[in-house]
Protein backbone atom coordinates (compact mmCIF):
# COMPACT_ATOMS: atom_id res chain seq x y z
CA UNK A 1 0.00 0.00 0.00
CA UNK A 2 2.79 2.28 1.02
CA UNK A 3 4.74 1.51 -2.39
CA UNK A 4 1.73 2.47 -4.25
CA UNK A 5 1.04 5.64 -2.31
CA UNK A 6 3.90 6.54 -3.42
CA UNK A 7 3.27 6.50 -7.24
CA UNK A 8 -0.35 8.21 -5.87
CA UNK A 9 1.61 11.13 -4.46
CA UNK A 10 4.24 11.29 -7.93
CA UNK A 11 1.24 11.44 -10.22
CA UNK A 12 -0.15 14.17 -7.37
CA UNK A 13 3.03 16.43 -7.61
CA UNK A 14 4.43 15.54 -11.47
CA UNK A 15 2.16 17.70 -13.47
CA UNK A 16 2.62 20.50 -10.89
CA UNK A 17 4.86 23.62 -11.93
CA UNK A 18 7.45 24.26 -9.24
CA UNK A 19 6.42 27.54 -6.66
CA UNK A 20 2.88 27.94 -8.94
CA UNK A 21 -0.01 27.97 -6.17
CA UNK A 22 -2.84 25.49 -6.39
CA UNK A 23 -6.33 27.10 -7.48
CA UNK A 24 -7.64 25.53 -4.11
CA UNK A 25 -5.78 28.93 -2.34
CA UNK A 26 -8.03 31.32 -3.18
CA UNK A 27 -11.36 28.85 -2.44
CA UNK A 28 -10.43 27.52 1.07
CA UNK A 29 -9.33 31.33 2.02
CA UNK A 30 -13.13 32.73 0.86
CA UNK A 31 -14.01 29.80 3.00
CA UNK A 32 -12.31 30.70 5.73
CA UNK A 33 -13.20 34.54 5.45
CA UNK A 34 -17.26 32.95 5.30
CA UNK A 35 -16.79 30.24 8.08
CA UNK A 36 -15.14 33.57 10.17
CA UNK A 37 -18.13 35.41 10.11
CA UNK A 38 -20.12 32.73 12.01
CA UNK A 39 -17.45 32.37 14.83
CA UNK A 40 -17.38 36.48 15.45
CA UNK A 41 -20.97 36.04 15.96
CA UNK A 42 -20.67 33.40 18.91
CA UNK A 43 -17.09 34.83 20.36
CA UNK A 44 -18.59 38.14 20.57
CA UNK A 45 -20.59 37.04 23.63
CA UNK A 46 -18.68 35.05 26.05
CA UNK A 47 -22.38 33.67 27.72
CA UNK A 48 -23.29 33.11 23.96
CA UNK A 49 -20.10 30.85 23.69
CA UNK A 50 -20.64 29.19 26.80
CA UNK A 51 -23.74 28.53 25.97
CA UNK A 52 -23.05 27.21 22.76
CA UNK A 53 -20.80 25.29 24.20
CA UNK A 54 -22.50 24.17 27.09
CA UNK A 55 -24.86 21.95 24.22
CA UNK A 56 -22.66 20.89 22.52
CA UNK A 57 -21.39 18.35 25.60
CA UNK A 58 -24.95 17.76 26.53
CA UNK A 59 -25.29 16.08 23.59
CA UNK A 60 -21.91 14.31 23.89
CA UNK A 61 -21.99 13.40 27.72
CA UNK A 62 -26.53 12.19 26.72
CA UNK A 63 -24.21 9.55 24.08
CA UNK A 64 -21.63 8.56 26.24
CA UNK A 65 -24.35 7.67 29.40
CA UNK A 66 -26.19 5.59 26.63
CA UNK A 67 -23.15 3.86 25.64
CA UNK A 68 -22.29 3.03 29.19
CA UNK A 69 -25.88 1.50 29.48
CA UNK A 70 -25.67 -0.14 26.17
CA UNK A 71 -22.45 -1.93 27.00
CA UNK A 72 -23.93 -3.12 30.49
CA UNK A 73 -26.46 -4.68 28.82
CA UNK A 74 -29.47 -2.25 28.88
CA UNK A 75 -31.63 -1.20 25.89
CA UNK A 76 -31.81 2.05 25.05
CA UNK A 77 -33.44 4.77 22.39
CA UNK A 78 -30.35 6.67 20.20
CA UNK A 79 -30.12 10.14 21.01
CA UNK A 80 -30.32 10.79 17.66
CA UNK A 81 -30.42 8.52 14.57
CA UNK A 82 -29.25 9.89 10.70
CA UNK A 83 -32.14 10.18 8.32
CA UNK A 84 -33.19 6.96 6.67
CA UNK A 85 -32.39 7.31 3.47
CA UNK A 86 -28.73 8.31 4.63
CA UNK A 87 -27.15 5.37 3.23
CA UNK A 88 -23.75 5.85 4.93
CA UNK A 89 -24.91 4.02 8.09
CA UNK A 90 -26.60 1.48 6.71
CA UNK A 91 -24.31 -1.14 7.45
CA UNK A 92 -25.01 -3.72 10.64
CA UNK A 93 -21.93 -2.93 12.12
CA UNK A 94 -23.22 0.51 13.21
CA UNK A 95 -26.16 -0.22 15.07
CA UNK A 96 -24.76 -3.84 16.52
CA UNK A 97 -21.97 -2.59 18.00
CA UNK A 98 -21.92 0.02 20.83
CA UNK A 99 -18.88 1.34 20.07
CA UNK A 100 -19.08 2.07 16.22
CA UNK A 101 -22.90 3.60 17.53
CA UNK A 102 -21.32 5.98 19.64
CA UNK A 103 -19.21 7.18 17.25
CA UNK A 104 -22.26 8.01 14.61
CA UNK A 105 -24.33 9.52 17.26
CA UNK A 106 -21.11 11.86 18.19
CA UNK A 107 -20.53 12.38 14.35
CA UNK A 108 -24.48 13.62 13.96
CA UNK A 109 -24.77 15.39 17.50
CA UNK A 110 -21.76 17.92 15.92
CA UNK A 111 -22.71 18.31 13.01
CA UNK A 112 -26.12 18.82 13.63
CA UNK A 113 -24.42 21.43 16.54
CA UNK A 114 -22.51 23.18 13.67
CA UNK A 115 -25.78 23.48 11.58
CA UNK A 116 -27.66 25.06 14.39
CA UNK A 117 -24.84 27.41 15.15
CA UNK A 118 -25.24 28.72 11.38
CA UNK A 119 -28.50 28.95 11.12
CA UNK A 120 -29.00 30.54 14.76
CA UNK A 121 -25.88 33.17 13.78
CA UNK A 122 -27.67 36.63 13.85
CA UNK A 123 -26.30 39.67 11.64
CA UNK A 124 -25.17 37.68 8.57
CA UNK A 125 -26.42 38.86 5.40
CA UNK A 126 -28.41 35.93 3.49
CA UNK A 127 -25.67 35.35 0.82
CA UNK A 128 -23.17 34.93 4.01
CA UNK A 129 -25.33 32.73 5.66
CA UNK A 130 -26.14 30.56 2.54
CA UNK A 131 -22.41 29.56 1.95
CA UNK A 132 -21.73 29.33 5.69
CA UNK A 133 -24.66 26.33 5.79
CA UNK A 134 -23.25 25.09 2.49
CA UNK A 135 -19.52 25.00 3.57
CA UNK A 136 -20.39 23.34 6.82
CA UNK A 137 -22.42 20.85 4.97
CA UNK A 138 -19.72 19.85 2.99
CA UNK A 139 -17.46 19.86 5.93
CA UNK A 140 -19.89 17.28 7.55
CA UNK A 141 -20.12 15.16 4.82
CA UNK A 142 -16.45 15.34 4.45
CA UNK A 143 -15.25 14.26 7.92
CA UNK A 144 -17.89 11.19 8.25
CA UNK A 145 -16.94 8.11 9.93
CA UNK A 146 -17.92 6.29 7.22
CA UNK A 147 -15.30 8.17 4.68
CA UNK A 148 -12.31 6.45 6.94
CA UNK A 149 -11.14 2.86 7.44
CA UNK A 150 -10.26 2.77 10.99
CA UNK A 151 -14.12 4.56 11.62
CA UNK A 152 -16.16 2.40 9.39
CA UNK A 153 -17.10 -1.22 10.42
CA UNK A 154 -17.70 -2.49 6.92
CA UNK A 155 -14.02 -1.18 5.64
CA UNK A 156 -12.93 -2.98 9.08
CA UNK A 157 -14.39 -6.28 8.31
CA UNK A 158 -12.94 -5.59 3.96
CA UNK A 159 -9.33 -5.14 5.06
CA UNK A 160 -9.12 -7.98 7.55
CA UNK A 161 -10.73 -10.04 5.19
CA UNK A 162 -8.88 -9.30 2.03
CA UNK A 163 -5.73 -8.93 4.57
CA UNK A 164 -5.29 -5.46 3.00
CA UNK A 165 -5.72 -5.92 -0.43
CA UNK A 166 -8.42 -3.82 -1.01
CA UNK A 167 -5.92 -0.66 0.49
CA UNK A 168 -3.45 -1.75 -2.14
CA UNK A 169 -6.52 -1.81 -5.25
CA UNK A 170 -7.58 1.41 -3.90
CA UNK A 171 -4.28 2.78 -3.86
CA UNK A 172 -4.10 1.78 -7.58
CA UNK A 173 -7.28 3.43 -8.17
CA UNK A 174 -6.07 6.64 -6.67
CA UNK A 175 -2.96 6.83 -8.89
CA UNK A 176 -4.84 6.00 -12.22
CA UNK A 177 -7.43 8.64 -11.20
CA UNK A 178 -4.48 11.48 -10.62
CA UNK A 179 -2.81 10.63 -13.69
CA UNK A 180 -6.12 10.75 -15.53
CA UNK A 181 -7.16 14.54 -14.06
CA UNK A 182 -2.97 15.60 -14.47
CA UNK A 183 -2.42 15.68 -11.31
CA UNK A 184 -6.27 16.89 -9.86
CA UNK A 185 -8.27 13.82 -8.57
CA UNK A 186 -10.62 12.93 -10.91
CA UNK A 187 -13.36 10.37 -9.28
CA UNK A 188 -14.92 7.79 -11.71
CA UNK A 189 -17.97 7.33 -10.82
CA UNK A 190 -18.78 4.49 -13.45
CA UNK A 191 -16.89 2.46 -15.23
CA UNK A 192 -16.04 5.01 -18.51
CA UNK A 193 -14.61 2.03 -20.71
CA UNK A 194 -18.68 0.37 -20.86
CA UNK A 195 -19.66 3.53 -22.72
CA UNK A 196 -19.09 5.23 -26.37
CA UNK A 197 -20.70 7.91 -27.38
CA UNK A 198 -22.08 6.67 -31.41
CA UNK A 199 -21.78 3.08 -29.97
CA UNK A 200 -24.03 2.22 -27.12
CA UNK A 201 -25.06 6.19 -26.41
CA UNK A 202 -26.85 8.77 -28.55
CA UNK A 203 -27.23 5.77 -31.57
CA UNK A 204 -31.11 7.51 -32.74
CA UNK A 205 -30.62 7.32 -36.37
CA UNK A 206 -30.06 11.00 -37.89
CA UNK A 207 -27.47 13.22 -40.15
CA UNK A 208 -25.81 16.58 -39.15
CA UNK A 209 -27.61 18.72 -41.68
CA UNK A 210 -25.70 21.70 -41.16
CA UNK A 211 -22.75 23.10 -38.74
CA UNK A 212 -21.21 26.56 -37.91
CA UNK A 213 -18.02 27.10 -35.03
CA UNK A 214 -20.59 27.17 -32.29
CA UNK A 215 -23.37 24.46 -32.93
CA UNK A 216 -24.38 21.46 -35.55
CA UNK A 217 -27.45 20.97 -36.23
CA UNK A 218 -29.07 17.14 -36.63
CA UNK A 219 -32.26 16.30 -37.85
CA UNK A 220 -33.55 12.61 -36.99
CA UNK A 221 -34.68 9.92 -39.35
CA UNK A 222 -38.57 9.31 -38.97
CA UNK A 223 -40.43 6.39 -38.03
CA UNK A 224 -43.20 6.97 -38.72
CA UNK A 225 -45.55 7.12 -42.13
CA UNK A 226 -46.93 10.68 -41.06
CA UNK A 227 -45.17 13.34 -38.36
CA UNK A 228 -46.53 16.63 -37.27
CA UNK A 229 -46.27 19.43 -39.78
CA UNK A 230 -44.52 21.85 -37.17
CA UNK A 231 -41.32 20.52 -36.24
CA UNK A 232 -39.41 20.55 -33.14
CA UNK A 233 -36.14 22.09 -32.42
CA UNK A 234 -34.12 20.96 -29.10
CA UNK A 235 -31.82 23.23 -27.25
CA UNK A 236 -29.31 21.47 -25.02
CA UNK A 237 -27.56 23.47 -22.30
CA UNK A 238 -23.90 23.36 -23.10
CA UNK A 239 -22.43 22.73 -19.58
CA UNK A 240 -22.79 19.27 -20.59
CA UNK A 241 -23.73 17.56 -23.71
CA UNK A 242 -26.75 17.11 -25.62
CA UNK A 243 -26.96 13.07 -25.28
CA UNK A 244 -28.93 13.01 -21.87
CA UNK A 245 -31.68 13.46 -23.77
CA UNK A 246 -30.71 10.31 -26.03
CA UNK A 247 -28.96 7.63 -23.78
CA UNK A 248 -29.32 4.15 -24.48
CA UNK A 249 -32.70 3.22 -26.71
CA UNK A 250 -34.54 2.58 -24.02
CA UNK A 251 -34.08 6.07 -21.92
CA UNK A 252 -33.81 8.21 -24.66
CA UNK A 253 -36.20 10.90 -25.04
CA UNK A 254 -35.43 11.79 -28.68
CA UNK A 255 -36.23 8.34 -29.91
CA UNK A 256 -39.39 8.49 -28.26
CA UNK A 257 -40.20 11.91 -29.72
CA UNK A 258 -39.59 10.70 -32.88
CA UNK A 259 -41.57 7.41 -32.17
CA UNK A 260 -44.72 9.50 -31.34
CA UNK A 261 -44.39 11.28 -35.28
CA UNK A 262 -42.47 14.38 -33.88
CA UNK A 263 -39.79 15.84 -36.57
CA UNK A 264 -37.16 16.69 -34.32
CA UNK A 265 -33.78 18.16 -34.78
CA UNK A 266 -31.18 19.14 -32.38
CA UNK A 267 -28.34 21.45 -31.42
CA UNK A 268 -24.97 20.19 -30.67
CA UNK A 269 -23.34 22.63 -28.92
CA UNK A 270 -18.98 22.18 -29.73
CA UNK A 271 -16.73 22.03 -26.51
CA UNK A 272 -15.34 25.32 -27.22
CA UNK A 273 -11.49 26.51 -26.65
CA UNK A 274 -9.85 29.51 -26.44
CA UNK A 275 -10.20 30.38 -29.65
CA UNK A 276 -14.36 30.98 -28.82
CA UNK A 277 -13.45 32.74 -26.09
CA UNK A 278 -15.56 36.14 -26.92
CA UNK A 279 -18.12 34.43 -28.02
CA UNK A 280 -21.28 35.71 -25.48
CA UNK A 281 -24.71 34.95 -24.79
CA UNK A 282 -25.96 36.72 -27.85
CA UNK A 283 -23.79 34.71 -29.88
CA UNK A 284 -25.26 31.59 -28.81
CA UNK A 285 -28.85 33.35 -29.41
CA UNK A 286 -27.91 34.18 -33.13
CA UNK A 287 -25.76 31.83 -34.37
CA UNK A 288 -27.42 28.95 -31.86
CA UNK A 289 -30.81 29.25 -31.80
CA UNK A 290 -31.12 31.95 -34.17
CA UNK A 291 -29.42 29.72 -37.16
CA UNK A 292 -31.23 26.69 -36.41
CA UNK A 293 -34.45 27.73 -36.85
CA UNK A 294 -33.53 29.36 -40.28
CA UNK A 295 -32.11 25.56 -41.21
CA UNK A 296 -34.66 23.73 -39.84
CA UNK A 297 -37.26 26.10 -42.00
CA UNK A 298 -35.31 25.26 -45.27
CA UNK A 299 -34.96 21.05 -44.23
CA UNK A 300 -38.47 21.22 -43.36
CA UNK A 301 -40.49 23.68 -45.50
CA UNK A 302 -42.23 25.42 -42.44
CA UNK A 303 -41.71 28.91 -41.44
CA UNK A 304 -42.35 28.29 -37.73
CA UNK A 305 -40.90 25.59 -35.20
CA UNK A 306 -41.60 24.67 -32.08
CA UNK A 307 -38.46 25.07 -29.53
CA UNK A 308 -37.55 22.68 -26.29
CA UNK A 309 -34.93 24.78 -23.61
CA UNK A 310 -33.33 21.88 -21.22
CA UNK A 311 -31.74 23.65 -17.99
CA UNK A 312 -29.44 26.81 -19.65
CA UNK A 313 -30.70 25.98 -23.06
CA UNK A 314 -34.15 26.69 -21.64
CA UNK A 315 -32.82 29.89 -20.43
CA UNK A 316 -30.79 31.03 -23.80
CA UNK A 317 -34.43 29.91 -25.16
CA UNK A 318 -36.50 32.09 -22.70
CA UNK A 319 -34.26 35.03 -23.49
CA UNK A 320 -34.26 34.39 -27.35
CA UNK A 321 -37.92 34.40 -27.07
CA UNK A 322 -38.19 37.57 -25.94
CA UNK A 323 -35.57 39.17 -28.05
CA UNK A 324 -37.80 38.08 -30.73
CA UNK A 325 -40.88 39.10 -29.02
CA UNK A 326 -38.89 42.60 -29.01
CA UNK A 327 -38.57 42.41 -32.93
CA UNK A 328 -41.48 41.06 -34.09
CA UNK A 329 -40.24 37.50 -35.09
CA UNK A 330 -42.71 34.69 -34.50
CA UNK A 331 -40.82 31.46 -36.07
CA UNK A 332 -40.91 29.92 -32.50
CA UNK A 333 -44.64 28.90 -32.59
CA UNK A 334 -44.59 27.28 -29.10
CA UNK A 335 -41.81 26.50 -26.26
CA UNK A 336 -40.89 23.87 -23.76
CA UNK A 337 -39.18 24.43 -20.96
CA UNK A 338 -37.25 21.54 -19.16
CA UNK A 339 -36.20 22.58 -15.79
CA UNK A 340 -35.59 25.98 -16.90
CA UNK A 341 -35.19 28.86 -14.76
CA UNK A 342 -36.00 32.32 -15.87
CA UNK A 343 -35.73 33.99 -12.63
CA UNK A 344 -33.13 33.13 -10.28
CA UNK A 345 -34.27 34.41 -7.16
CA UNK A 346 -34.39 31.20 -5.67
CA UNK A 347 -31.59 29.27 -7.36
CA UNK A 348 -30.50 26.96 -4.62
CA UNK A 349 -27.12 25.69 -3.69
CA UNK A 350 -25.33 27.12 -7.00
CA UNK A 351 -25.79 30.52 -5.76
CA UNK A 352 -23.23 29.84 -3.21
CA UNK A 353 -20.52 30.06 -5.97
CA UNK A 354 -21.57 33.25 -7.35
CA UNK A 355 -20.83 36.95 -5.54
CA UNK A 356 -18.01 39.40 -6.45
CA UNK A 357 -15.11 38.13 -5.07
CA UNK A 358 -15.87 35.01 -6.77
CA UNK A 359 -16.87 35.96 -9.85
CA UNK A 360 -13.88 38.04 -10.00
CA UNK A 361 -11.27 34.85 -9.39
CA UNK A 362 -13.34 33.09 -12.44
CA UNK A 363 -12.85 35.49 -14.51
CA UNK A 364 -9.17 36.00 -14.01
CA UNK A 365 -9.03 32.43 -14.61
CA UNK A 366 -10.72 32.61 -17.67
CA UNK A 367 -9.09 35.61 -19.31
CA UNK A 368 -5.88 33.23 -18.93
CA UNK A 369 -7.06 30.44 -20.73
CA UNK A 370 -10.33 32.25 -22.74
CA UNK A 371 -12.60 29.31 -21.37
CA UNK A 372 -13.90 27.58 -18.29
CA UNK A 373 -12.50 24.09 -17.77
CA UNK A 374 -15.50 21.96 -18.29
CA UNK A 375 -14.03 19.92 -14.49
CA UNK A 376 -14.82 23.07 -12.87
CA UNK A 377 -18.18 22.98 -12.81
CA UNK A 378 -18.61 19.30 -12.82
CA UNK A 379 -16.95 19.47 -9.80
CA UNK A 380 -19.81 22.43 -8.42
CA UNK A 381 -22.16 20.37 -9.63
CA UNK A 382 -21.02 17.17 -7.70
CA UNK A 383 -20.61 19.21 -4.47
CA UNK A 384 -24.60 20.20 -4.63
CA UNK A 385 -25.14 15.95 -3.94
CA UNK A 386 -21.38 15.20 -2.44
CA UNK A 387 -23.08 12.35 0.10
CA UNK A 388 -24.30 10.80 -3.44
CA UNK A 389 -21.71 11.67 -6.09
CA UNK A 390 -18.72 12.28 -4.43
CA UNK A 391 -18.25 10.14 -0.90
CA UNK A 392 -20.03 7.02 -1.82
CA UNK A 393 -16.99 6.46 -4.91
CA UNK A 394 -14.07 7.40 -2.38
CA UNK A 395 -15.30 4.64 -0.39
CA UNK A 396 -15.86 2.71 -2.93
CA UNK A 397 -13.18 3.02 -5.22
CA UNK A 398 -9.83 4.10 -3.00
CA UNK A 399 -11.02 2.27 0.58
CA UNK A 400 -12.73 -0.85 -1.08
CA UNK A 401 -10.41 -1.28 -3.96
CA UNK A 402 -14.04 -1.37 -5.89
CA UNK A 403 -14.31 -0.04 -9.63
CA UNK A 404 -17.27 1.45 -10.12
CA UNK A 405 -20.21 -0.24 -11.83
CA UNK A 406 -21.50 1.02 -15.39
CA UNK A 407 -24.11 3.33 -15.45
CA UNK A 408 -24.42 5.67 -18.75
CA UNK A 409 -26.09 8.71 -16.86
CA UNK A 410 -22.80 9.28 -14.68
CA UNK A 411 -20.66 8.50 -18.22
CA UNK A 412 -22.81 11.28 -19.44
CA UNK A 413 -22.10 13.25 -16.05
CA UNK A 414 -18.50 13.14 -16.58
CA UNK A 415 -18.15 13.56 -20.11
CA UNK A 416 -18.17 17.70 -18.99
CA UNK A 417 -17.45 20.81 -21.73
CA UNK A 418 -15.70 23.87 -21.11
CA UNK A 419 -17.16 27.01 -21.15
CA UNK A 420 -16.56 30.34 -23.43
CA UNK A 421 -15.56 33.01 -21.36
CA UNK A 422 -18.13 35.76 -22.52
CA UNK A 423 -20.61 33.16 -22.29
CA UNK A 424 -20.02 32.01 -18.64
CA UNK A 425 -19.49 35.45 -17.36
CA UNK A 426 -22.63 37.39 -18.76
CA UNK A 427 -24.37 34.04 -17.48
CA UNK A 428 -23.26 33.89 -13.94
CA UNK A 429 -23.32 37.69 -13.67
CA UNK A 430 -26.98 38.26 -15.13
CA UNK A 431 -28.91 35.44 -13.60
CA UNK A 432 -26.77 34.28 -10.65
CA UNK A 433 -25.44 37.59 -9.41
CA UNK A 434 -28.08 39.87 -10.72
CA UNK A 435 -30.89 38.12 -11.93
CA UNK A 436 -31.12 41.14 -14.63
CA UNK A 437 -32.92 38.81 -17.11
CA UNK A 438 -36.13 38.81 -14.78
CA UNK A 439 -35.72 41.90 -13.76
CA UNK A 440 -35.70 43.22 -17.55
CA UNK A 441 -32.42 45.04 -17.40
CA UNK A 442 -30.49 42.44 -19.44
CA UNK A 443 -29.98 43.34 -23.00
CA UNK A 444 -28.72 40.39 -26.18
CA UNK A 445 -27.65 41.83 -29.34
CA UNK A 446 -28.09 45.68 -28.16
CA UNK A 447 -32.21 44.79 -27.41
CA UNK A 448 -33.76 45.04 -23.72
CA UNK A 449 -34.75 41.70 -22.72
CA UNK A 450 -38.42 41.51 -21.33
CA UNK A 451 -39.67 38.14 -20.25
CA UNK A 452 -43.00 39.41 -19.88
CA UNK A 453 -43.49 39.66 -23.42
CA UNK A 454 -43.37 36.38 -24.09
CA UNK A 455 -46.75 35.35 -25.44
CA UNK A 456 -46.73 31.80 -27.06
CA UNK A 457 -48.00 28.65 -25.61
CA UNK A 458 -45.05 27.37 -22.72
CA UNK A 459 -44.75 23.87 -20.99
CA UNK A 460 -42.93 23.97 -17.91
CA UNK A 461 -41.10 20.73 -16.15
CA UNK A 462 -39.53 21.64 -12.99
CA UNK A 463 -38.62 18.81 -10.70
CA UNK A 464 -39.42 18.20 -7.29
CA UNK A 465 -36.08 17.29 -5.85
CA UNK A 466 -34.27 19.30 -8.34
CA UNK A 467 -30.83 20.47 -6.71
CA UNK A 468 -29.90 22.95 -9.63
CA UNK A 469 -33.12 24.07 -10.51
CA UNK A 470 -35.37 24.45 -7.48
CA UNK A 471 -39.45 23.93 -8.69
CA UNK A 472 -40.29 26.90 -6.57
CA UNK A 473 -37.68 28.98 -8.68
CA UNK A 474 -38.89 27.41 -11.94
CA UNK A 475 -42.40 27.93 -10.64
CA UNK A 476 -41.82 31.89 -10.16
CA UNK A 477 -39.86 32.16 -13.67
CA UNK A 478 -42.73 30.39 -15.15
CA UNK A 479 -45.11 33.17 -13.82
CA UNK A 480 -42.97 35.81 -15.70
CA UNK A 481 -44.41 34.62 -18.89
CA UNK A 482 -47.84 36.37 -20.45
CA UNK A 483 -49.09 33.77 -22.62
CA UNK A 484 -50.60 30.75 -21.78
CA UNK A 485 -48.38 28.43 -19.78
CA UNK A 486 -48.70 24.39 -18.05
CA UNK A 487 -46.63 23.91 -15.19
CA UNK A 488 -45.87 20.60 -14.46
CA UNK A 489 -43.63 19.08 -11.96
CA UNK A 490 -42.09 15.62 -12.00
CA UNK A 491 -40.67 13.22 -9.46
CA UNK A 492 -37.34 12.63 -8.69
CA UNK A 493 -34.40 15.03 -9.75
CA UNK A 494 -32.44 17.73 -12.21
CA UNK A 495 -31.75 14.38 -14.66
CA UNK A 496 -33.69 11.58 -13.19
CA UNK A 497 -37.11 13.53 -13.33
CA UNK A 498 -36.77 14.74 -17.03
CA UNK A 499 -35.31 11.70 -18.49
CA UNK A 500 -38.24 8.83 -17.29
CA UNK A 501 -39.52 6.79 -19.95
CA UNK A 502 -42.70 5.44 -19.67
CA UNK A 503 -42.13 2.09 -19.69
CA UNK A 504 -40.24 2.21 -16.93
CA UNK A 505 -43.30 3.43 -14.85
CA UNK A 506 -41.35 4.69 -12.69
CA UNK A 507 -42.20 8.13 -10.40
CA UNK A 508 -45.05 10.23 -11.16
CA UNK A 509 -45.92 13.75 -11.85
CA UNK A 510 -48.05 16.57 -10.59
CA UNK A 511 -50.24 18.97 -12.86
CA UNK A 512 -53.27 21.62 -12.72
CA UNK A 513 -53.08 23.05 -9.29
CA UNK A 514 -54.66 26.43 -9.22
CA UNK A 515 -52.51 29.70 -11.42
CA UNK A 516 -51.44 32.16 -9.10
CA UNK A 517 -48.20 33.64 -7.67
CA UNK A 518 -47.50 31.16 -4.87
CA UNK A 519 -45.90 27.66 -5.78
CA UNK A 520 -47.33 26.35 -2.71
CA UNK A 521 -50.75 26.89 -3.33
CA UNK A 522 -50.08 25.43 -6.31
CA UNK A 523 -48.77 21.96 -5.03
CA UNK A 524 -51.26 21.78 -2.58
CA UNK A 525 -54.28 21.83 -5.00
CA UNK A 526 -52.48 19.66 -7.93
CA UNK A 527 -53.22 16.44 -9.15
CA UNK A 528 -51.05 13.40 -8.77
CA UNK A 529 -50.60 11.16 -12.06
CA UNK A 530 -48.70 7.69 -11.94
CA UNK A 531 -45.60 7.35 -14.34
CA UNK A 532 -43.76 9.89 -17.01
CA UNK A 533 -44.74 13.05 -17.44
CA UNK A 534 -43.73 12.50 -21.25
CA UNK A 535 -47.23 11.15 -22.52
CA UNK A 536 -48.65 14.27 -20.69
CA UNK A 537 -46.43 16.68 -23.01
CA UNK A 538 -47.07 14.77 -26.44
CA UNK A 539 -51.04 15.53 -25.46
CA UNK A 540 -49.61 19.41 -25.36
CA UNK A 541 -47.27 19.44 -27.86
CA UNK A 542 -50.36 17.78 -30.77
CA UNK A 543 -53.05 20.09 -29.00
CA UNK A 544 -50.91 23.10 -30.28
CA UNK A 545 -50.47 22.30 -34.25
CA UNK A 546 -51.97 18.72 -34.51
CA UNK A 547 -51.56 18.85 -38.31
CA UNK A 548 -49.77 16.11 -39.77
CA UNK A 549 -47.38 15.25 -43.11
CA UNK A 550 -46.04 12.86 -44.98
CA UNK A 551 -42.78 11.91 -43.19
CA UNK A 552 -39.94 14.34 -44.33
CA UNK A 553 -36.67 13.01 -45.61
CA UNK A 554 -33.24 14.17 -43.75
CA UNK A 555 -32.44 17.79 -45.18
CA UNK A 556 -35.61 17.65 -46.96
CA UNK A 557 -33.64 18.03 -50.44
CA UNK A 558 -32.04 21.18 -49.92
CA UNK A 559 -29.50 20.59 -47.40
CA UNK A 560 -26.95 17.97 -47.78
CA UNK A 561 -26.05 15.57 -44.77
CA UNK A 562 -22.23 16.67 -43.87
CA UNK A 563 -21.87 13.48 -41.20
CA UNK A 564 -23.60 10.72 -39.16
CA UNK A 565 -25.62 11.70 -35.87
CA UNK A 566 -24.29 12.25 -33.22
CA UNK A 567 -22.10 14.19 -35.19
CA UNK A 568 -17.89 15.05 -34.64
CA UNK A 569 -18.39 18.12 -31.99
CA UNK A 570 -20.64 16.02 -29.21
CA UNK A 571 -17.64 13.54 -29.77
CA UNK A 572 -15.08 15.67 -28.30
CA UNK A 573 -13.45 15.44 -24.76
CA UNK A 574 -12.40 18.01 -22.14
Amino acid sequence: MVEEGGKAMAAYLTPRDPGKTDDMAEDIADALKTVSHVAEYWMADPQRTVEAQSRLMAGYLSVWANTMKRLAGEEVAPVTSPDAKDARFKDQGWSESPIFDALKQVYLVTTQWAEEMVGEAEGLDPHTKHKAEFLVRQISNAISPSNFVMTNPELIRETLSSSGENLVKGMRNLTEDLIEGKGTLKIRQTDMSAFEVGRNLATTPGKVIFENELMQLIQYEATTESVKKTPLLIVPPWINKFYILDLTAEKSFIKWLVDQGVSVFVISWVNPDARLATKGFDDYMRDGIMTALDQVAIASGERQAHAMGYCVGGTLLATTLAYMAATGDDRIASATFLTTQIDFTHAGDLKVFVDEDQLASIERKMKDMGYLEGSKMASAFNLLRSNDLIWPYVVNNYMKGKAPFPFDLLFWNADSTRMPAANHSYYLRNCYLTNNIARGLAELAGVRIDVHKISVPVYSLATKEDHIAPPNSVYIGANLLSGPVRYVLAGSGHIAGVVNPPAKKKYQYWADGPTGPSFDLWLQGARENVGSWWPDWISWFSYQHPEEVPARAIGGGRLTPIEDAPGRYVRARS
